[in-house]
């Protein structure tokens, strides 16, 4: 079985950062993210937006790494934002009061409960 991959990608602007995560986040690849988020703090990187749009899955390993990372960062006067989660994650951030985590503008929406007017719904 193979294991699974993250790919993580790192583009700076001045001293902001935007970390592109793609794949799995879990035991064996929670160390990547600690690595990328830990070289934008010694890199004196101010912000780091972590685009999560690409995760496919992320377990208490990968939230422990965010929320590690998070503390760190604000004890260096930084911050760590993650953008577009995965609905599953958003949602075990959201049971774990972690929502500090989110960038507001960036949380993932609720699904519409209404049913589309192709199948009958209203318009």
């Amino acid at each position: 079985m193979p294991h699974p991959q993250l790919s993580v990608h790192r583009h700076d602007r001045a001293t902001r950062a935007l970390i592109t995560l793609a794949g799995e986040i879990d035991l064996a690849t929670a160390p990547l993210v600690r690595a990328a988020l830990a070289a934008c703090m010694r890199d004196g990187i101010r912000t780091a937006d972590v685009d999560l749009t690409a995760v496919t899955f992320c377990d208490g390993s990968g939230l422990n790494a965010f929320l590690t990372a998070s503390q760190l960062a604000t004890d260096a006067g930084m911050t760590v934002q993650l953008h577009y989660p995965p609905p599953t994650l958003a949602r075990i951030i959201e049971i774990t009061g972690s929502g500090f985590l989110l960038h507001e503008l960036h949380a993932v929406r609720r699904p519409s409960r209404r049913v589309p007017a192709a199948v009958g719904g209203a318009p």
